[in-house]
């Protein structure tokens, strides 16, 4: 696996588990002034960071389209994992056939 390829992963990967960190403790807690200065919010903030660095790199080394669509199709496979796994959302059959039908949209675009 080359070293682009596993950038891309890890990317969308840092940006997924930061969503579902906030996700997590917006619930728990709330939109208030006093989560900018938690413990959560600074490893949010510094886990996206370091995504968003990963994604300049990516930028710099594939078609920014082709970068796109392939971070889209693994932000709703990582999402609908995270969402199933850790938080145990069962969607219904339709839309898992909706996921899948945009993964492979997606995956056009990128490799087509």
């Amino acid at each position: 696996m080359n070293l682009t390829l596993l950038f891309l992963i890890a990317t969308q990967l840092l940006f997924t588990i930061t969503d579902l960190l906030g996700r997590f403790f917006m619930v728990k807690y709330g939109f208030t002034q006093l989560f900018f200065f938690s413990w959560w919010f600074l490893l949010y903030m510094l886990l996206r960071t370091i995504a968003t660095v990963m994604q300049l790199y990516l930028f710099s080394s594939i078609e920014l389209g082709k970068t796109m669509a392939l971070l889209a199709a693994l932000s709703i496979v990582f999402a609908n994992l995270l969402g199933y796994l850790v938080l145990k959302e069962i969607l219904s059959p339709t839309i898992y056939v909706g996921i899948t039908l945009a993964i492979i949209v997606f995956l056009v675009l990128a490799f087509g």
